[in-house]
C-alpha cells in the first residue's frame, strides 16, 4: 500500500487565510511514502517546510525529490526545509533544465545572497541535482516515469510506480485553447491506467476564458484527461490563490458530477493534510475487476513523519 500525503496544494503563491482552512494556503507539496521506503517528494513548494517539522532530530533524512518545472511556487520550499541541514541528510533533486540552465544552476541562482543567506552548499547535508526530461528514473523499487508537460516554460509530469501501485502527477498543465478534447500523448502515457492522478485545477472556465494561455487548466478539463486515460480516481489540485474553501466546493462538485459521467470512480479536491492510502487493483473476477479499499490502519510514518489525516482509496 501507498501512501499519498498532500502537504501544500495551491499554486501561485502561498495564501493561508481564514477563507482557506480547509483546504490550506501552502503551495504545491506532496509525499509518496511507503514501509521500509526513503520517501519520494513531489515538488518543494511551501508545505514542505511543515512535512519537514514532522520529521524528527535523531533521523537522518533521506529522499528523493521530482520538481516539475522551476517556478517559485514549486521551490520555495527548500531553503526551509530543516531535515537537510542535518549532517547525514541527503536529497537528490530531478527537474527539468530552464532553456540552458541546469537545474543546480538554476537553484544556485535563487538560493544565494543577497536572495537568501544560505546556498545549497552551505548546508549540512547533501543536495544532489539532476536535469531529466521524457526519461525514466529508478528509485529502490520505484519507476518514475518522465514526460513533457504543456505548461509556461520547460515542465515535467511524473508516473510513479511501486508496489503495483501508479500515481500520475501533473501539478501545472496548459489546457489547449480551442479543443479541450484534445490531451497530449505524454499527459495520456502518463495517467493512463493510474490509480490516482493528481492534476492541476486551478481556473473556472471564466477564468480560463480571461487566461487562456497562462499555463492552467480547468477542474472539467482534468476530469477529460482521467477520463480518456482510463485512470481510477482523480485528485484536484493546484487551487488558486484566491479560491476560498467554499468556492473549491463548487469546483469539487461540479467535476464529480462530470466524474460519475465519465466512468470515474472517485473524485476529490486535495486539501492540505490528507493523506489517501492506495491500494493495487484487484484481479478480476468472472471479468469483473475488483478494487481493494481496505480499512484506514494507524498512520503510516512517512520517513518520521506521521500524517495527519487519513482516508482510504
Amino acid at each position: 500500500m501507498l501512501s499519498v500525503n498532500f502537504w501544500g496544494v495551491r499554486g501561485s503563491t502561498p495564501c493561508p487565510c481564514d477563507d482557506n482552512r480547509r483546504y490550506g494556503g501552502n503551495t504545491a507539496c506532496v509525499v509518496l511514502a511507503s514501509p521500509g521506503r526513503d520517501p519520494i517528494v513531489l515538488d518543494l513548494g511551501t508545505g514542505l517546510r511543515f512535512f519537514g517539522d514532522t520529521i524528527g532530530a535523531d533521523t537522518v533524512f533521506k529522499a528523493s525529490a521530482f520538481v516539475t518545472h522551476l517556478h517559485w511556487d514549486h521551490v520555495q520550499g527548500l531553503p526551509f526545509f530543516v531535515p537537510i541541514n542535518r549532517s547525514g541528510a541527503e536529497i537528490d533533486i530531478y527537474a527539468p533544465a530552464q532553456d540552458g540552465v541546469s537545474v543546480c544552476d538554476a537553484f544556485g541562482e535563487f538560493m544565494r545572497p543577497p536572495y537568501f543567506p544560505v546556498r545549497t552548499s552551505d548546508l549540512a547535508g547533501t543536495v544532489r541535482f539532476h536535469d531529466v526530461s521524457n526519461t525514466e528514473v529508478t528509485v529502490g523499487d520505484a519507476r518514475v516515469l518522465v514526460r513533457d508537460v504543456p505548461h509556461v516554460g520547460a515542465t515535467n509530469g511524473y508516473r510513479v510506480t511501486v508496489d503495483g501501485v501508479s500515481v500520475a502527477y501533473l501539478s501545472d498543465h496548459q489546457q489547449p485553447t480551442e479543443d479541450a478534447s484534445q490531451v497530449a500523448p505524454s499527459v495520456l502515457e502518463l495517467c493512463r491506467d493510474a490509480d490516482l492522478v493528481i492534476h492541476d485545477a486551478q481556473f473556472t472556465p471564466e477564468d480560463f476564458a480571461a487566461k487562456s494561455t497562462w499555463g492552467h487548466c480547468t477542474g472539467q478539463y482534468a476530469v477529460e484527461v482521467a477520463a480518456q486515460a482510463g485512470a481510477r480516481r482523480l485528485a484536484l489540485f493546484h487551487h488558486d490563490p484566491s479560491r476560498g474553501d467554499a468556492a473549491v466546493e463548487r469546483l469539487l462538485a461540479e467535476a464529480q458530477v462530470l466524474g460519475r459521467q465519465r466512468g470515474l470512480e472517485e473524485v476529490i479536491a486535495a486539501s492540505e493534510g490528507l493523506s489517501i492510502s492506495v491500494s493495487p487493483r484487484r484481479p478480476a473476477t468472472n471479468g469483473v475487476e475488483k478494487t481493494s479499499a481496505e480499512p484506514a490502519a494507524a498512520p503510516l510514518r512517512t520517513n518520521g513523519a506521521v500524517p495527519r489525516r487519513v482516508t482510504t482509496a
